[in-house]
This record gives C-alpha cells, sequence and structure tokens, in this order.
C-alpha cells in the first residue's frame, strides 16, 4: 500500500513538472519566432551589402545584447561569465515576466531602428520602457498569474 502511495506522488509530481517544463518551452518559442521582426529591422537597415558573414554576426549578437542590457542589465557574455555552470543563455532562463516585457522590446527596437535612433539612444529608451513594464507586470492585481508563474521560476 504505501509502494502504491509513493508511486502515485511521484507520477503526479512527474506530470506536474512536465506541464510547467512545456509551458514555459512554449512561451519561449513565441519569443524566439517575434524575434524575426528584429532580425529582419538588423537585416534591412544596419547591414551593409559589403560585410563578411562573421561581421554579419556580430551586427546581430550587438543588437541582441542591446535588448539584453535593457532588460537584464547585462550583456551575454557578462551573464556567461556569472554563470559559467550554466547551459544556454540568459533568456533560457528568464521568467515570463521578463519573456512578455523581452517581445515587447523586440518590436519596439525594430521600430526605433527603422527611424534610424542611434543605439545610445534606443538603449536608453528601452531600458525605461524595460523598467516600467516590469513594474508593472509584477505589481498589478490584475496580473495574479503572471506573478504565480515569477514565484515558480
Amino acid at each position: 500500500m504505501e509502494f502504491k502511495f509513493y508511486l502515485i506522488k511521484e507520477f503526479q509530481r512527474l506530470k506536474s513538472q512536465q506541464a510547467k517544463e512545456l509551458d514555459w518551452n512554449i512561451k519561449r518559442q513565441l519569443t524566439k519566432i517575434n524575434y524575426r521582426i528584429h532580425t529582419d529591422a538588423i537585416k534591412e537597415n544596419l547591414i551593409p551589402k559589403n560585410l563578411t558573414p562573421q561581421q554579419i554576426s556580430y551586427v546581430y549578437a550587438n543588437e541582441a545584447d542591446v535588448l539584453n542590457m535593457a532588460l537584464f542589465g547585462k550583456t551575454a557574455k557578462q551573464w556567461r561569465e556569472k554563470k559559467p555552470d550554466k547551459n544556454g543563455n540568459m533568456r533560457d532562463y528568464a521568467n515570463v515576466s521578463q519573456l512578455v516585457c523581452l517581445v515587447n522590446l523586440e518590436n519596439l527596437n525594430a521600430v526605433f531602428i527603422q527611424e534610424g535612433l542611434p543605439q545610445n539612444e534606443r538603449l536608453s529608451k528601452l531600458n525605461q520602457i524595460a523598467i516600467q513594464q516590469m513594474k508593472i507586470l509584477l505589481e498589478g492585481n490584475n496580473n495574479r498569474l503572471l506573478r504565480e508563474d515569477n514565484e515558480k521560476q
């Protein structure tokens, strides 16, 4: 009888963990799909035709770090140096509120790029927006689901 109880409890725990991972993976995939808007703006507005593939990669990484700095306050390299034991990147460890904010920042940065704003101005604006949005996402009474998800992270 005791073994059956433990077996049922373990099954429930595994199903719960699987559901959380699936939910998070879906949210992360949505942010990856949305990232295309951002990369297209970079491609159309910031990459000259005569760059090498390595230089092009640098432009994309540099722009990704604009978003990382605006939201997380550090570049991907800085995060990896502080978290050498972690696989993936800081976005893989972001909570739902951060991912929602990141999607918004990607869209806004794409617009700012198309408008021709310099990178330092874009970073400043995006950081102010990130701070404002994170406060809203974490404080509002009507955001119970976001807060609960953040507590689970």
